[in-house]
């Protein structure tokens, strides 16, 4: 019998223990850690062990449904909430089943036998294999294609994210989208500004210019910038 390892991504310490129980009842599948934030759960999930996560949706910091969209190669995911109104959403990651709280264990089981039975959808994946992000906009989830993505401006506590179709304002700091862009091919090139490598048109040491938008450089991020460029003239 195969084992899975599992790791729960959850910051209520009393759902986070119901998960912990059930997980213990069930043969097949093995707890690999408990994490109460999406960061803690990115560094366990590089190390590759890990075949499904239990994620909350609300999540400090970093919220599951964006956090999973950051993923490259995902494990199967379970999505656990309180909330009905993302399961629509949910499924939309292929995710392999969605559990509202307070779970049954009856419902738990029903969900994680689809791994054993080989119904798990694999590595979630997203339309034409395009990486996305979610954003709040006016109380809704906005779709970003990352490869749309031509740069983000800080606006304080405020971001603009400056696409080739359109451009959206989210509440969200710098650091945080920074981090859920960094296994992608942005750069941090102003404490102000994130740019996509692949959109720079022409560059100096003291600004970028992409899709005809000039961006200041920051002395202490050209150097890594004149690297990412592969440019050794420096």
């Amino acid at each position: 019998m195969r084992l899975y390892n599992c790791l729960i991504v959850e910051d209520e310490p009393l759902a986070a223990e119901v998960l912990q129980d059930y997980i213990m009842q069930v043969p097949f599948l093995r707890l690999k850690g408990t994490c109460i934030s999406a960061f803690e759960a990115a560094e366990i999930i590089s190390g590759g062990e890990i075949d499904l996560m239990f994620l909350d949706i609300h999540l400090p910091r970093l919220k599951g449904l964006d956090f999973l969209s950051t993923l490259h190669n995902p494990p199967a995911v379970i999505i656990t909430t309180a909330y009905h109104d993302y399961a629509v959403l949910g499924y939309e990651y292929n995710v392999l089943d969605y559990l509202v709280k307070p779970i049954e264990f009856s419902r738990f089981l029903a969900a994680v036998k689809k791994i054993e039975s080989g119904n798990s959808p694999g590595p979630v994946k997203y339309a034409a294999t395009r990486k996305s992000l979610f954003f709040n906009v006016n109380k809704k989830k906005v779709r970003i294609f990352t490869d749309d993505i031509l740069y983000i401006e800080s606006l304080r506590e405020y971001i603009r994210v400056v696409t080739s179709q359109k451009n959206i304002i989210t509440k969200m700091p710098l650091v945080q989208v920074e981090e859920m862009l960094k296994q992608d091919k942005f750069i941090k090139v102003h404490r102000s500004f994130i740019v996509a490598i692949e959109k720079i048109d022409t560059y100096t040491a003291v600004e970028v210019e992409v899709s005809g938008v000039r961006i200041p450089v920051a002395r202490n991020c050209k150097d890594t910038l004149f690297a990412q460029l592969g440019d050794k003239s420096q």
